[in-house]
């Protein structure tokens, strides 16, 4: 799950670090964020069990909500700070903090209809008005301060100006109650369309209601921005005992996997000590099982996390994720062949897992056995078709075709990779160096010239400020119409993989790194 940040640069399995975050119209995240940009780096986890469990558990709220599934980006933030919050168009952020603080599955599911509430409403598009609205006070406060001390009363007119950013606050909180109330009553509406009890929402927000008493400083990061208060939460119960859903009850499948995922978490977070405690031998329940299994994996014990990893694929032989477990203990110790069985039984009990598509790709690659390139290959196409935007699958086709020969398309794939992690410089330098080794007007070359002409305003405005002494390509063709999409966070059992480094981690030059 975790890796560190130096060995782990490449890893395409499930935690990965960001080191940036959506910047605007954060609904939920902290407060401060109404008066200050969001600047500190997050770490962004992707695992393939984790991501299904989630999925599952929000696509029949995003529906009752009238949204597509599809269009709505669930992301795992590796923070252990209890927290949730959406960003810019329809994007959900979960902390592992807050998955491992749900007792039940329909509180964690409360807190994403919440979150979808917020989408729904329209609140991120009303945010930016909210905060003008709110400064207003701000700004006639500070007047006033200045008069003050214009008019010869300076510590009336500093008393004013250091009051003025808590009239703002105080401001923005008449909307932000106003919000969080309506997606309260938009959750129990989602909750109930989609046949289940609001009851969890109501017991997540009783079971944190001390922080409403708690000075700021003190409050859970999801209670500064979302403020809690006797009203709101009567209100909401109300609401959720007029619904003929209120008693439904967690399935049996779901309390499982709630389970699973949070072993999971905690043996990847955690210490290995911390997971032993938590989940102690006596324990024999399988999430206990699993988290020992990881655990020992970190700890690191190879022959222990071997041995209980195959009791649990012994037990549950049809569940991809001890597999997937398994061949990533024999990878990270070196052991590439014993990896490839196991991973490729992952992807054939779950064949749609960008995630695990891509770890027995990285596998088969790190034999180094010519034999084994061509499966490789098609694994990794297989997973852009499922996720276009993931760089590390780039970053392994790269390797593919730079070990083929093939330079031109081992360029355009790191171009690819340099775009899908932000780092447009690259992305220009890159497809520039890839339509000279391209055949012209091919589909290969088209795509590095369009890549070409987005990243084009961008690194020549870096150029001017001589923020890159190299020489730009100026393409004097007319550019053609593009399908690139925004870039995304793509990066793939738990793991963390620092991004500015691994964008730079190919060699600049027009020999392609080795790998």
């Amino acid at each position: 799950m975790m890796r560190d940040t130096a060995s782990q640069k490449h890893a395409a399995a499930p935690w990965t670090k960001s080191s940036w975050l959506p910047h605007l119209g954060v609904i939920g995240f902290a407060v401060a964020i109404a008066f200050a940009p969001q600047a500190q780096a997050q770490s962004l986890v992707r695992d393939a069990e984790i991501e299904r469990t989630l999925r599952d558990y929000s696509n029949p709220i995003f529906e009752a909500a009238g949204l597509a599934p599809n269009d709505v980006k669930i992301y795992i933030v590796g923070d252990k700070t209890l927290n949730a919050f959406v960003t810019n168009g329809q994007n959900v952020f979960l902390h592992t903090g807050l998955i491992l603080e749900t007792e039940t599955p329909n509180q964690l599911k409360g807190v994403i209809a919440h979150e979808t509430g917020h989408i729904s409403g329209g609140h991120l598009a009303r945010s930016d008005a909210n905060i003008r609205e709110a400064m207003r006070p701000a700004y006639v406060t500070i007047a006033l301060g200045l008069l003050a001390i214009a008019a010869g009363a300076p510590d009336a007119g500093a008393a004013l100006l250091a009051s003025s950013q808590q009239f703002a606050m105080l401001s923005f909180f008449t909307f932000t109650r106003v919000q969080e109330s309506s997606a309260d009553q938009a959750a129990v509406t989602f909750l109930e369309k989609s046949g289940q009890s609001g009851r969890g929402l109501l017991e997540f927000f009783t079971k944190f209601r001390y922080n409403e008493i708690l000075s700021d400083s003190r409050r859970e990061p999801y209670f500064r921005s979302h403020p809690l208060s006797g009203d709101r939460i009567q209100a909401l119960q109300n609401r959720v005992n007029e619904q003929s859903n209120r008693d439904a009850v967690d399935s049996p499948a779901d309390i499982d996997r709630l389970k699973m995922m949070q072993a999971k978490i905690q043996a990847f977070l955690y210490t290995p000590a911390r997971t032993f405690v938590k989940y102690p031998a006596s324990d024999q329940s399988i999430y206990a099982r699993y988290a020992r299994a990881v655990a020992a994996f970190r700890a690191p014990d190879l022959t222990t996390a071997v041995r209980e990893t195959q009791k649990l694929i012994a037990e549950q032989p049809d569940n991809p994720f001890f597999y997937e477990l398994l061949g990533q203990i024999y990878y990270e110790n070196g052991k590439a062949e014993a990896s490839i069985e196991p991973n490729r039984r992952a992807v054939a009990l779950a064949p749609n897992e960008a995630l695990l598509l891509i770890g027995l790709a990285r596998s088969l690659l790190a034999t180094e056995r010519p034999e084994l390139r061509e499966e490789a290959e098609a694994r990794l196409r297989s997973a852009l078709r499922l996720e276009p935007t993931n760089a590390f699958a780039w970053n392994q086709l790269a390797v593919v075709a730079d070990r083929n020969g093939q330079v031109g398309l081992a360029r355009l794939a790191t171009a690819e990779e340099a775009y899908n992690l932000g780092d447009m410089l690259r992305a220009h330098r890159f497809s520039d160096l890839a339509m000279r080794n391209l055949v012209r007007a091919t589909p290969e070359w088209r795509r590095a010239f369009d890549i070409s002409t987005i990243t084009l305003p961008i690194a020549t405005k870096a150029g001017r400020r001589g923020n890159d002494p190299r020489p730009l390509t100026l393409m004097p063709e007319r550019p053609i119409a593009s399908s690139i999409t925004a870039p995304e966070t793509s990066v793939g059992l738990l793991r963390i993989v620092n991004l500015e480094d691994a964008a730079h981690d190919h060699s600049d030059t027009e020999t392609h790194a080795k790998h």
